[in-house]
């Protein structure tokens, strides 16, 4: 891994899953991960009560908008997270895929969310064990 790793976090419309881990993966690592996100078919918004579920925890995600899936940001990324939804990315070699398999929050209010983000939570503070040199 480079000095300063990077991950892409993708679902399919870069409006729940991989807006949370990004945002998690932003607020325990810092600066010392560079993340992306993005989604094969991006959403209009992020999802409301993915907002709402993260602002419980402290951390205001009402800013970010979904993103396109870009073979930049794969190229450009060390690790790439898929969240369980289908969704494939540019294959280059030597980048790390992985797949988390997480419930879709999609259409689902907070209550469904929470569980949802303290899963992400756990997965992101795993990654960064074992991709952030100085953790």
């Amino acid at each position: 891994m480079p000095v300063r790793p990077s991950v892409l976090f993708v679902c399919i419309h870069n409006a729940g899953r991989s807006q949370m881990a990004a945002a998690w993966l932003r607020h325990l690592a810092g600066d010392r991960i560079e993340v992306r996100s993005a989604g094969s078919s991006p959403g209009n918004a992020v999802n409301p009560a993915a907002v709402e579920a993260m602002a419980e925890v402290g951390i205001d995600i009402s800013d970010q908008a979904p993103k396109i899936l870009t073979v930049d940001a794969v190229r450009a990324s060390d690790v790439c997270i898929t969240m369980g939804c289908g969704d494939t990315c540019p294959v280059f070699p030597g980048k790390r895929y992985l797949d988390w398999k997480l419930e879709d929050p999609a259409g689902q209010g907070v209550a469904a969310v929470r569980p949802i983000r303290d899963e992400i939570r756990t997965l992101v503070e795993a990654l960064i064990k074992d991709i952030d040199p100085t953790s």
